[in-house]
């Protein structure tokens, strides 16, 4: 009853509804965050390519699955610094319709891209354990570059329309917003398309690395259990952990954003949605999608425990500090010790050296 009466009034409502009363904090809280993020992505990707182009000899099809990741990632800290002026700008986009269509392309892009090659790399994970032998053709480095392509081709086909959409509209504040919610509410059967979109989106990669994590770990358990000294190299219980990580980024990041879209799109198609609820999923929605975002920072974990060169090169930039650190501790020890120390250390080294 309470829905009916409110109905003649919600159209108008609508149009009047100030969906970015939130601006003031926005500002402030959303530029410091992205600023993290543009900046950790671009280290943690930046080493990865350093790592990948260092061992070109020995890429496997897992190391393909995360440069693909890498590039994405990459591409997405790139036009990171034009949402961090706009965020900071109160949402008023300064850079013009054609800018806003662009990064638009390359921030879907980044979602499709992370979420398709996560799923890969699961599958890859199950391909290498359960089936080594049978299935090995599809692990092979030109077999899984078509899978690549393919992957790009089906995101591209998908993202590359929005360079001819309207991305920007202008509120009654006169601010040029850019890539939000409102702007495509104009779209028919706009629900039912996000629904659609969050079951293939999500809950379908969702499935299948569930699928590649039980497989794997019963895999594992049968395996421990009927002889352990084949678990002795940890091969199989590295993939199992590579598939529970992936698993654990991509609930971390892409959970929340769609839940949220799914219980607002579900209300949505139930009855017209009152301003003050239009702008509860407004600011929920620029708090997912910044928490979505981190994967972009989260992914280089990922090629921590996949990839053995990156995880070389990031644990011998570790070390080589710590032991500089050292050997300079010994050499001060050294430069401060009394003539005498040294002397009696001189006579215990040849004492000892005679002794041996």
């Amino acid at each position: 009853m309470t829905n009916s009466t409110t109905l003649p009034n919600n159209s108008s409502d609508i149009t009047q509804c100030n969906l970015y009363a939130h601006h003031q904090t926005a500002r402030i809280v959303l530029p410091l965050v992205y600023s993290i993020i543009s900046l950790v992505g671009v280290f943690g990707n930046g080493l990865a390519i350093f790592a990948i182009r260092k061992k070109q000899k020995k890429i496997n099809s897992t190391t393909l699955y995360s440069m693909n990741l890498v590039i994405s990632d990459i591409f997405f800290a790139a036009v990171l610094p034009a949402r961090i002026v706009y965020y900071a700008r109160g949402f008023n986009w300064p850079f013009g319709e054609p800018m806003c269509r662009i990064t638009a392309v390359i921030c879907y892009s980044n979602i499709y891209a992370s979420v398709s090659f996560m799923t890969c790399l699961s599958l890859d994970r199950l391909l290498a354990v359960i089936y080594p032998f049978r299935y090995s053709k599809f692990r092979k480095v030109h077999n899984v570059k078509k899978v690549c392509i393919v992957v790009w081709i089906i995101i591209l086909c998908q993202t590359l329309p929005l360079l001819f959409m309207q991305m920007s509209k202008t509120t009654k504040d006169n601010f040029l917003t850019c890539m939000e919610y409102p702007n495509f509410e104009s779209i028919q059967n706009l629900p039912q398309i996000l629904l659609g979109a969050c079951i293939i989106g999500y809950i379908l990669p969702v499935g299948i690395m569930l699928f590649c994590y039980s497989k794997v770990s019963s895999k594992l358990f049968r395996s421990a259990r009927e002889n352990p000294l084949t678990e002795r190299s940890g091969r199989n219980r590295k993939a199992n952990n590579v598939i529970l990580l992936v698993l654990f980024v991509f609930f971390i990041c892409f959970t929340p954003y769609h839940v949220v879209i799914v219980q607002y799109m579900i209300k949505k198609l139930r009855y017209e949605i009152p301003c003050p609820d239009q702008l509860e999923f407004q600011i929920a929605l620029h708090v997912t999608v910044t928490v979505m975002n981190f994967n972009c920072c989260l992914d280089p974990f990922i090629y921590f425990f996949a990839c053995k060169g990156y995880r070389n090169i990031v644990l011998k930039m570790i070390r080589q500090p710590v032991s500089v650190s050292i050997s300079s501790g010994v050499k001060t020890g050294q430069d401060n010790s009394t003539p005498g120390t040294v002397n009696h250390l001189n006579t215990t080294g040849t004492i000892s050296d005679a002794r041996l």
